[in-house]
């Protein structure tokens, strides 16, 4: 709640403001997890829904069905958060310029990371580093 809000992540003493985000998922769906898990391990490149789907032997549209009994949401949706939470995490933990970001979390363009960034949290990433970060700007 408090990175919505933008807030300070950490109170005095170094103690978190906010617990990580956890996505939910079916862990009895095996090859869905592959899915995940895949999709976790190549982050920063293109993942088009018609690549997982054949892997697991489906339609998009099954697959899409599927994922979203299993997860609650879609893939595009899943994946677009996955990203944004890694893109969260990089400036709190490490310097990287903004445009290294976007290509280490898989977005296009520095521009579509800030695009999804305001869109999510109301400010900019090199805001969000400022407020959130323990590395320098």
């Amino acid at each position: 709640m408090a990175r919505d809000l933008v807030l300070p992540s950490h109170r005095d003493g170094g103690q978190a403001q906010y617990p990580a985000t956890q996505v939910p998922e079916d862990r009895r769906d095996e090859k869905l997890a592959e899915v995940l898990a895949r999709a976790r391990k190549h982050l920063h490149e293109s993942l088009p829904v018609a690549e997982p789907a054949r892997g697991v032997l489906m339609s998009r549209r099954s697959f899409a069905r599927r994922f979203a009994a299993a997860t609650g949401t879609t893939p595009h949706a899943w994946l677009l958060g996955l990203r944004i939470r890694r893109a969260e995490e990089l400036p709190e933990t490490t310097g990287p310029p903004v445009e290294e970001v976007a290509r280490l979390v898989g977005f296009g363009s520095t521009a579509v990371l800030r695009e999804q960034f305001v869109r999510r949290r109301g400010v900019p990433p090199r805001s969000y580093r400022r407020a959130f970060g323990r590395a320098p700007c």
